[in-house]
């Protein structure tokens, strides 16, 4: 019932010209006219340029990035389940977290058109302001199709336009780039010390998850998980990269 007024109410609504430039950013994105613009808006708005509401909230995109977070980790999920059905969690859960990388998801937001719509204070550049810009907005993207035209549309969305494009599962699995000795390389060659620490084991029934906090010179600089200790250092190393900005 939601989405047949959103369709109807659609077809008597007048946009404005920055409006009807979105809506068509959006068709050429995702394949189709929004229903309801407001949550694409939305998530297109960085916190940098958003408004304060009542209250002090920001109405940025960070909620719709949360809500889509969890679409997005939920379609690839099934996908994988459905595509390997003879390999265990430890390799599902691996391969996932490497699709729905920071790192992946901004590559993959750069190509599809995602820097064209998302608004964002440039005068506001440190080291890590916007470093994760892209792929954050294009998980709020997941979010807001998601209110507008449900799960189903989310995830033909999801399969169509990213994962079957974008990623090549046999090369995923047949290259991992070592992280960690890229973060070693760099402190050496800057005359920093990293260091990896085991700070938490969760215990998932079934398999263990381990999370490793990676520092540089004693300052914590990010954390990483993995089902083994090993690879949540490489999670972590990975992480640090993409913070230091030796990965885009």
């Amino acid at each position: 019932m939601r989405l047949i007024v959103n369709r109807v109410t659609s077809l008597f609504k007048s946009y404005s010209k920055e409006e009807k430039a979105l809506i068509a950013s959006i068709k050429m994105i995702t394949g189709s006219k929004p229903f309801n613009l407001k949550p694409y808006q939305i998530a297109t708005q960085h916190t940098s340029v958003a408004k304060a509401l009542k209250k002090g909230f920001k109405e940025s995109n960070e909620r719709l990035e949360y809500l889509g977070d969890s679409v997005l980790g939920m379609v690839v999920a099934e996908y994988l389940f459905k595509r390997f059905p003879f390999k265990d969690e430890g390799f599902l859960t691996e391969l996932r977290s490497r699709i729905v990388s920071r790192e992946s998801l901004n590559n993959v937001a750069r190509t599809i058109g995602v820097p064209q719509i998302v608004r964002f204070d440039r005068k506001r550049k440190t080291p890590n302001s916007h470093k994760s810009l892209y792929g954050n907005t294009l998980e709020a993207l997941i979010g807001a199709i998601y209110l507008d035209k449900g799960f189903r549309h989310s995830r033909k969305f999801i399969l169509k336009k990213l994962l079957l494009p974008h990623f090549d599962l046999e090369e995923i699995i047949n290259t991992t780039k070592n992280y960690k000795s890229k973060l070693i390389e760099w402190s050496q060659k800057h005359s920093k010390s990293p260091t990896f620490e085991h700070i938490d084991t969760i215990d998932k029934g079934h398999y263990k998850e381990f999370i490793i906090e990676v520092k540089v010179d004693d300052e914590p600089i990010a954390k990483g998980h993995g089902l083994s200790k090993k690879k949540a250092e490489q999670d972590a190393a990975r992480e640090a990269c993409i913070i230091l900005e030796l990965e885009q």
